[in-house]
């Protein structure tokens, strides 16, 4: 025969059971929606894309320098291009806020590559994957002052996977550039020999 502390009135498991329902009920009420910002923020918090250091641009008044920026899409992962197929894409840019007698111009983004999905296999979109070079030109005014000055800009993007795209990220980007005095060269004097010869 079990011992009587194995007994319990019906009406107390009864009780137990119930308080183990609300208990359950509560849980899931008060911590789900702390996991569900917890995801959300985990996907507002990723990182897609990185961005190398930029080397500092030495450039003289008035003249051109050249500016490379290499960015590294995260594995299984793409973004769209500058130029997607479709218009309601978020394109991939890259912006600048320069500081006066600066000018970045002539930025040159790559061809996407066409690439299918399974969300849709029949239509083929433009994108880029793994790493991503943009081109640009640095101009000077002739009457820029001399110095070293920080560019800020932003690489503006949206990732997707093969499944789902992501909110749209910003990707802060900053450089140095040193302005020098423009260095005039010299015209070179020639005494050429008159062509008549004077006997």
């Amino acid at each position: 025969m079990p011992p009587k502390w194995l007994y319990c009135d019906s009406g107390l498991n009864a009780m137990m059971r119930k308080l183990l329902q609300v208990s359950v009920i509560l849980t899931a009420l008060l911590c789900g929606p702390l996991f569900a910002q917890d995801n959300l923020n985990s996907t507002q918090n990723r990182t897609y894309v990185q961005v190398d250091p930029v080397d500092m641009v030495a450039v003289q008044q008035g003249k051109n320098a050249p500016l490379q920026f290499k960015f590294h899409i995260r594995n299984g992962y793409h973004i769209n291009s500058n130029q997607p197929t479709e218009p309601e894409l978020i394109p991939a840019s890259l912006g600048f806020t320069p500081p006066p007698d600066l000018v970045i111009a002539k930025v040159q983004y790559p061809t996407g590559e066409m690439t299918s999905f399974p969300f849709d296999p029949t239509q083929k979109l433009s994108v880029y994957t793994g790493d991503v070079i943009v081109n640009a030109v640095m101009i000077t005014q002739p009457n820029a002052p001399l110095g070293t000055y920080t560019v800020h800009g932003e690489f503006k993007y949206q990732a997707c996977d093969n499944n789902a795209c992501y909110p749209p990220k910003k990707l802060p980007v900053q450089f140095d550039v040193k302005v020098s005095k423009s260095i005039k060269k010299k015209r070179a004097t020639t005494n050429a020999q008159s062509p008549n010869i004077h006997n």
